[in-house]
């Protein structure tokens, strides 16, 4: 019997509706044959079997206010002091590397992206393996999980560590599964005969779970004696496999532990930690939340926490939770409206149903959080991001970790970039001579076509305009707390 999932919000109501919502029994062999056809293992068929039917019924279960109750407290990394290194050979550490970037306008992996001192995400990701390796005198297990996308170019380009980041007991990846998109007009597969690879999406960072199962990766691990995994996303650079976080895990005898750091008025829009009743843990995400609820979920003084995505896992806890449910860990379905060919607006309307690994907390009973310093949450989503690290608000550490530069104390500078550098090769145009000094910006604006002459240094809030047709350029020189307009 499955486990009741707390929230499903699958409700037909975002740009692409659907008029008529068909019965699973009318779509899902369609969906099935193709998926058989293609090569996919169980664990990937049953987690989107069990994705579609929440689709095709047309659940719209929210958790209003009433159902919950805000976390007044957590444990405080800061106050954290055991360390038990010999935990370090049962554990290991899996980063997500299966995001194209597709909203930054890119077709390959996010994290071969050139971030910093010439260096990529898997260059940063790489060092830091061999760092902790080195510090600690032993070979940490180290996989990563790509996508069916990012798989070759991924190897290819960590060829150059060979032994120095691969685990003798373990191969390097295993590969997420992929999902079959959904025609917003009938909920049919998607069929694009000039692009099939175009047909199919990655199904987000919960099918974490199905593709552990499936590539039999988890009784693999569970077989060579590792005990705990942790995982955290690729394009966050903050987060490593810290050793008073596992030793925190595995005293605390959860089956499940998440990463929180504290909510500012930056984050008031995105996802919150809340509980039951019964003390349990939950996530509420924004879609989620009933209309009338909205201030109380954007009030970050009541709902103080939010998910980092840097996560642990009991290995034997996940394996029979999954085993009592039939093989899948029912999760919250997130649907995003896309093309089928995301560089062809024209294409298809389509569905991708999506899960975020993050919400298993409540899959979990006795699951824990534990609150972070933004050190450990540096992530990379949009090109406002990319820019920030770039700069010298950013700071790499000796073990090869991005961190906030001190003198930001603790907040990020706000970048706003215009729409036309939503793309990372349009956000180059605004930059050819290398990011502009934002340690001392609190606030970013660029509006219009422009470009930073070298030594564009910006200081408090600062605003950039340009209302020409034609880019301009910003000279050298120091802005504090104005708004230029070229």
């Amino acid at each position: 019997m499955l486990l009741r999932p707390l929230a499903l919000y699958a409700a037909l109501s975002s740009t692409f509706a659907v008029s008529i919502i068909p019965r699973m029994d009318a779509v899902w062999p369609d969906y099935e044959k193709k998926m058989k056809a293609e090569g996919l293992n169980d664990a990937a068929i049953g987690a989107f079997k069990y994705n579609l039917g929440v689709l095709t019924s047309g659940a719209n279960l929210m958790i209003p206010e009433s159902d919950i109750q805000p976390v007044d407290e957590l444990p405080d990394y800061d106050k954290l002091t055991d360390t038990d290194a010999a935990l370090l050979a049962e554990t290991v550490m899996v980063k997500l590397n299966g995001g194209l970037g597709t909203g930054m306008g890119l077709e390959k992996a996010k994290s071969l992206l050139n971030l910093k001192d010439g260096m990529t995400f898997l260059d940063f990701i790489a060092k830091q393996v061999i760092d902790m390796r080195e510090a600690n005198g032993m070979k940490i297990a180290f996989v990563l999980m790509n996508s069916f996308a990012t798989s070759a170019d991924t190897l290819a380009h960590l060829e150059t560590y060979g032994d120095k980041i691969a685990t003798d007991n373990l191969s390097l990846e295993f590969q997420q599964n992929k999902a079959p998109k959904v025609t917003a007009d009938g909920l049919k597969p998607a069929e694009w005969p000039s692009k099939p690879e175009c047909e199919w999406c990655p199904p987000g960072h919960g099918d974490l779970y199905p593709a552990l199962l499936g590539t039999n990766t988890l009784n693999m691990l569970l077989e060579k004696g590792y005990k705990y995994m942790f995982v955290s996303n690729s394009d966050n650079l903050g987060a490593t496999m810290d050793l008073k976080l596992l030793t925190w895990f595995k005293t605390s005898g959860a089956p499940f532990a998440m990463e929180c750091a504290a909510r500012t008025d930056a984050d008031k829009k995105g996802g919150h930690l809340a509980k039951k009743a019964d003390g349990s843990l939950l996530l509420r995400e924004s879609a989620q939340c009933p209309d009338e609820d909205e201030a109380e979920f954007q009030n970050v003084a009541k709902y103080k926490y939010f998910n980092t995505n840097n996560l642990w896992v009991n290995l034997e806890a996940l394996k029979k939770t999954m085993d009592e449910n039939n093989g899948v860990l029912p999760l919250p379905v997130i649907k995003n409206s896309k093309t089928v060919d995301p560089r062809d607006k024209k294409s298809t309307k389509v569905l991708q149903l999506e899960t975020a690994m993050g919400a298993a907390i409540a899959s979990f009973p006795g699951a824990k959080a534990i609150l972070i310093p933004r050190t450990r949450f540096a992530p990379v989503k949009t090109t406002n991001d990319m820019l920030a690290l770039m700069s010298d608000a950013y700071e790499v550490t000796s073990d090869f970790r991005m961190t906030l530069a001190g003198a930001c104390d603790g907040v990020p500078p706000n970048i706003k970039l215009d729409g036309a550098y939503k793309f990372v090769d349009d956000l180059l145009t605004l930059v050819p001579n290398g990011p502009p000094s934002l340690i001392a910006c609190t606030k970013l604006t660029i509006e219009g076509k422009m470009s930073f002459a070298a030594g564009v240094v910006f200081k408090g809030a600062v605003k950039v305009v340009n209302k020409a047709d034609e880019s301009k350029e910003l000279a050298a020189g120091t802005y504090t707390d104005t708004t230029v307009e070229l």
